[in-house]
């Protein structure tokens, strides 16, 4: 039994002489089914929302999403010191060390590259290449390359295309204030293409000692 007085609310589109109107337990049930729809409409909305922010998300590789062990290199075309492209692939089927540094000829990016210049032929007889990545056009890299009679390639990441596909654009304390930038790193990519080890939060002295050991006990488990 159903009080006088109750005032009911008809959903959009129902008219008070229709056939869905007449009686107020059928007003009530067109409006639940009206509002069941209306939710799943909203829910299919928030659902295709929540889709587009993932993948928008997962466009720019970093901190968020970093490069693991045993997942393939992203591939890359780059010009090198003296303008010429460089792909990643024309060095498949050899150990190849990716480093990012931030800057040519920054004090600790010197440090850095003059310890791998040092190193080169020890690193060439494990049957590796070197890879010199940084935000830099190549006439700053063909300048740093000249006065460190540096003997390995510079390659030039200018739009930093290739530091956000290997998650080294990070966040960085500069002078008390938070940056982003390029995190000191090293991918050493193996000759199937993936990476094999990674090291992070690179200090410049002696590093290139440590890839070099890595690369030593390498050869002696290929061996």
């Amino acid at each position: 039994m159903i009080a006088t007085g109750t005032i009911v609310i008809l959903p959009p589109g129902v008219s008070c002489n229709s056939a869905r109107a007449r009686g107020p337990l059928l007003a009530l049930f067109s409006l639940a089914n009206w509002a069941s729809a209306f939710a799943d409409r909203s829910n299919a909305a928030i659902a295709r929302m929540t889709s587009r922010r993932r993948v928008r998300y997962n466009v720019v590789r970093g901190i968020e999403d970093p490069m693991d062990i045993n997942d393939k290199a992203p591939e890359f075309t780059l010009p090198d010191q003296n303008g010429e492209p460089v792909k990643l692939k024309d060095y498949r089927g050899k150990y190849v060390v990716l480093y990012f540094y931030p800057r040519a000829d920054t004090p600790g990016c010197t440090i850095e590259a003059c310890s791998f210049r040092d190193s080169y032929k020890k690193v060439e007889k494990t049957g590796a290449v070197v890879l010199g990545v940084s935000p830099d056009e190549p006439k700053a890299l063909k300048k740093f390359e000249d006065k460190y009679g540096l003997p390995f390639t510079l390659l030039g990441d200018a739009d930093k295309k290739v530091c956000n596909a290997y998650g080294v654009i990070q966040e960085k304390n500069m002078y008390g204030k938070k940056v982003m930038g390029v995190a000191r790193t090293t991918f050493i990519i193996g000759p199937d293409g993936k990476i094999k080890h990674i090291f992070e939060k690179v200090k410049p002295e002696g590093h290139a000692d440590q890839v070099l050991d890595w690369l030593k006990e390498a050869a002696k488990g290929a061996a």
